[in-house]
């Protein structure tokens, strides 16, 4: 029996990009390919790069060169794949190059330079394809590309407009994950608030019952099927406010990741943005007025171009007020064939570090605060790791998405397991971090 052929895989950007790698690994291993930990182990390596941004970029071509160097045979995806030229120039010698979600070309790729050997006893793939992520959550992508046109940004030049699935395929793809142990749904897009836009919330049949692809509809079939629900990338659009009563009800996590960007309407407005921010926070204040437990989380880029002095402490002002509880920043980088490169009113690189740590000293305060609120309550967690010599599992609850936003410590965490739900005493907290230990064991300490 000839052995199965190995692939080697280098997965560079955010979760969008992160199931494009698992579909792609999916269909390999389908076909017989098996995959290897290390380049050495290799017989080819696939990389599937970033090229939102210039620093990105650079990333990405660094660990195209890394992966040449270190094995020698290199086929290139995902976004920065769209500026072939620039790869060819930097590294003439990789195989072959493909745009993002551009599977079958990968597959073709990796058929013209590694065939698969057959073998009818080759292990099955799980019925929900292959995971990066551990056994209990999964990133669920619900659409590919972007209708809006923010002037910093070029992902619809990359991944294109916006194009909704079916929710049937959605919701069954849900399912499947949920069967083979998922226990928290991670729903992305680039625009998740406008799914099923581009097809007129077109209906698909589900369970013999037909079910409209509306952001609103979705929601609520996934908050049915018995696992976490936690929605990212929501823009702030009216009937946004719907969802408000799926997290009343438990249905959806009291969760919302929503990339603001800003706050003030003039640098909104240079940024092609929604620029009503008081109506905004009205909105925010409305929505933790009927969902107490609701955590905002938030993305903001101080420097701008044309930003000033008031533009930025009306951030500040908008961070605090609206009690922003997970705020990311990044200082504004230029990015190659972006509107914004043209605009005027350049933010010296000293004023921009200033102003990024004067927003994240905001921001760590906000967090703090509301951090300290969880103190002595009785929470649900989700563990995602555990260190038996220290008696410690590492946990995530409903106000924490993975890799992204703070954790749950737990003490005295003997026989946990990680992907276990289980009730903890938060115990205290800090900037980032709530402390807990088991329900059952603050019992015994009483």
């Amino acid at each position: 029996m000839s052995q199965a052929p190995k692939i080697g895989l280098v997965s560079l950007g955010c979760p969008k990009a992160l199931v494009d790698s698992e579909r792609i690994m999916s269909t390999l291993r389908s076909q017989g390919y098996s995959f290897s930990r290390d380049y050495a182990g290799a017989d080819i390596v696939l990389v599937n790069t970033c090229g939102f941004l210039d620093s990105a970029k650079q990333e990405s071509l660094e660990a195209i060169g890394e992966a040449l160097n270190e094995n020698g045979r290199v086929i290139v995806t995902g976004c920065l794949g769209v500026e072939e030229e620039l790869i060819r120039q930097t590294h003439p010698s990789v195989l072959a190059i493909s745009g993002p979600h551009q599977y079958e070309n990968v597959v073709s790729a990796v058929h013209e330079h590694l065939p698969p050997v057959p073998n009818k006893f080759v292990d099955l793939v799980p019925e929900t394809g292959l995971k990066l992520t551990p056994r209990h959550y999964a990133y669920l992508k619900i659409s590919e590309g972007c209708n809006n046109r923010c002037s910093f940004c070029i992902i619809p030049q990359i991944r294109g407009d916006l194009a909704s699935r079916p929710a049937a395929g959605i919701l069954g793809e849900a399912e499947g994950l949920i069967r083979s142990g998922v226990k928290e749904l991670l729903v992305i897009s680039q625009d998740t608030s406008a799914y099923g836009v581009d097809i007129k919330f077109a209906e698909s049949m589900y369970r013999g019952r037909p079910v409209k692809a509306k952001f609103y509809d979705l929601a609520k079939e996934l908050g049915q099927l018995g696992a976490w629900v936690r929605l990212h990338y929501v823009y702030p659009y009216p009937h946004v406010d719907q969802v408000m009563e799926l997290m009343a009800e438990g249905l959806v996590l009291p969760y919302l990741d929503i990339p603001f960007q800003h706050a003030s309407p003039k640098v909104l407005k240079a940024m092609r943005r929604p620029a009503h921010q008081e109506k905004t926070l009205n909105r925010i204040l409305d929505w933790k007025r009927q969902v107490p437990d609701l955590t905002v989380r938030s993305n903001f880029i101080v420097g701008f171009p044309g930003e000033t002095e008031e533009d930025f402490e009306m951030m500040l002002d908008f961070i605090e007020e609206a009690e922003i509880d997970r705020a990311g920043c990044f200082k504004y980088e230029p990015v190659t064939g972006a509107p914004a490169n043209e605009l005027e009113g350049i933010v010296p690189d000293d004023v921009m570090q200033d102003r990024w740590e004067r927003l994240m000293e905001v921001a760590q305060n906000v967090s703090t605060g509301q951090l300290a609120k969880k103190v002595g309550r009785t929470i649900q967690v989700l563990v995602d790791d555990v260190q038996p010599e220290a008696n410690k599992a590492i946990a995530r609850s409903k106000w924490d998405a993975p890799e992204i936003d703070g954790q749950v410590i737990i003490a005295n965490a003997s026989g946990i397991k990680p992907g276990d739900m289980l009730d903890v005493l938060v115990t205290s907290s800090d900037e980032y971090d709530l402390f807990a230990e088991p329900v059952n064991a603050a019992k015994s300490a009483a």
